[in-house]
């Protein structure tokens, strides 16, 4: 909740964290180590920088239910400052400009070198259907379905640590190290060193030119394309069932291909695997802290949410004390000011 300020100050407190964040829009100060101002302020730097010229400010407070860290917090509150100092400074930019915007705030004033996901999934989704991205082209498209629609089951694992100082910046560096060698031995050096520019039969051919993790991380990601086509496939046909098969093979490959997943949202998952009436499941976000979600069949969405949640207790009593309960859920559409506040 905010409102304009006919100052270029902005002031915020938060319900959730302590302090009270105030800083002039026209110098915004460098990222604080685990502060959580720093996405206000990364949110003004990225719309500055962009071109976009702020007069004003606001005085806000910010609410979230969920549980900090992996379930695309950062990417919320982000969007969630950009669309307020937008409003504030009539500036009316579409979805696809701020999802830009949002990755800025992570990837430039923070250090993070995340992708779009996140932010395409908040901002660009409609209920009932299944948002298919395109990160090269920056492109994307809601496909509905022919079937029922689905339910998520969303489990905590309790464990909370930033992105920035785990191993999440040295898989994309691995990524890049594959896809380098793999452009080199197809002829095409000269191009940008990503994954995606390279189709699945070039990777088939040169294979061979990588070995260790970076070629791990590229049968994860070319593996993760095909079941990326196959599960637009079954979502379009209404098979859930295929739909969750193949969120369960994403997850194995997370875990033994990009060796992502800590301890314990490895252990989350293999309990989401093994549990009757869960269709799929796979990591949430990256695997390092957060949350898992899986497709659970409705009928059966209560009890397996507390099978899982009492497996998991015996498994991690500690984490899963301080996790919030496990969530039954829909899908919705994207983000949104509800009322703006004079």
């Amino acid at each position: 909740a905010y409102t304009r300020l006919d100052s270029p100050t902005v002031r915020l407190q938060s319900r959730n964290f302590p302090g009270e964040v105030r800083f002039d829009i026209h110098a915004v100060p460098t990222a604080r180590d685990g502060d959580w101002g720093n996405y206000a302020r990364g949110a003004v730097e990225a719309l500055q920088q962009a071109g976009h010229r702020l007069r004003y400010g606001l005085v806000g407070v910010t609410d979230g239910s969920l549980g900090e860290g992996g379930l695309s917090s950062s990417a919320a509150i982000g969007v969630a400052y950009l669309l307020a100092l937008e409003q504030a400074n009539d500036l009316d930019l579409d979805g696809e400009t701020n999802v830009r915007l949002d990755q800025a705030i992570e990837n430039g004033y923070l250090g993070l070198r995340n992708g779009i996901l996140d932010q395409s999934a908040i901002l660009l989704s409609r209920r009932d259907h299944l948002t298919v991205i395109d990160c090269r082209r920056r492109t994307h498209e809601c496909v509905s379905t022919s079937g029922s629609p689905p339910t998520f089951l969303i489990v905590f694992s309790g464990l909370r640590q930033a992105l920035v100082g785990t191993d999440y910046n040295r898989r994309v560096d691995e990524c890049r190290s594959a896809a380098r060698s793999l452009l080199a031995a197809a002829g095409r050096d000269g191009d940008e060193p990503l994954l995606g520019n390279l189709s699945p039969d070039e990777y088939e051919l040169h294979t061979g030119a990588i070995t260790g993790p970076p070629a791990r991380r590229a049968r994860h990601f070319f593996s993760e394309m095909a079941r990326v086509q196959a599960g637009i496939t079954a979502w379009h046909g209404g098979d859930l069932d295929e739909l969750g098969r193949l969120m369960t093979a994403s997850g194995a490959s997370s875990i033994s291909n990009y060796e992502c997943g800590a301890p314990p949202l490895v252990d989350l998952f293999e309990i989401l695997r093994d549990t009757d009436g869960i269709q799929g499941a796979r990591f949430s976000g990256a695997g390092f802290r957060g949350c898992c979600v899986a497709l659970v069949k409705p009928e059966a969405a209560s009890a397996t949410a507390e099978q899982v949640r009492r497996r998991y207790a015996e498994v991690r009593p500690d984490l899963a004390a301080a996790a919030p309960p496990p969530l039954i859920c829909a899908s919705a559409d994207g983000a949104a000011l509800v009322a703006p506040i004079e």
